[in-house]
């Protein structure tokens, strides 16, 4: 539940157009450190206060994109964001040196979507599909 005096702090600290973008989206006013950002825009933030956060809620993601999913979130990321990592990414030395340089550019799960791969198939169907022969009326059928 989002108290009045934590609601207007949340306001004076972030702004009245910041502040309404995450009633918004995520439905609650946070204000908290900025730690980074990855390849995609998205903005991840931290507060450890535990007045203001409750426990294992304060650490988020502002995505970049209005039709947001977790899959939009890089895997360094998400292991920040969900305490299986210390440091965020930015800040990590380990991290910052653990990419090889033959690995593909992270991209986002597109099942469901146009996007998404789809088989094909070369070889000849085993069937037809039945295709119906239609008369016009008034001929014979000979």
């Amino acid at each position: 539940m989002v108290s009045l005096a934590r609601t207007i702090r949340s306001i004076r600290r972030v702004g009245l157009r910041e502040w309404w973008r995450q009633m918004q989206y995520i439905g609650d006013a946070k204000s908290g450190r900025f730690v980074g950002a990855d390849q995609f825009g998205n903005r991840y933030f931290e507060n450890t206060n535990p007045e203001e956060e409750i426990p294992g809620r304060h650490r988020w993601v502002d995505y970049a994109q209005h039709d947001y999913n977790a899959t939009q979130v890089p895997p360094e990321w998400h292991s920040w964001i969900h305490h299986i990592r210390k440091d965020p990414p930015t800040e990590d030395n380990i991290m910052q040196n653990l990419s090889p340089p033959w690995k593909t550019p992270w991209t986002e799960n597109l099942t469901g979507t146009r996007g998404a791969f789809k088989t094909y198939n070369t070889t000849k169907p085993k069937y037809e599909a039945w295709e119906p022969k239609t008369i016009s009326r008034g001929q014979s059928s000979v």
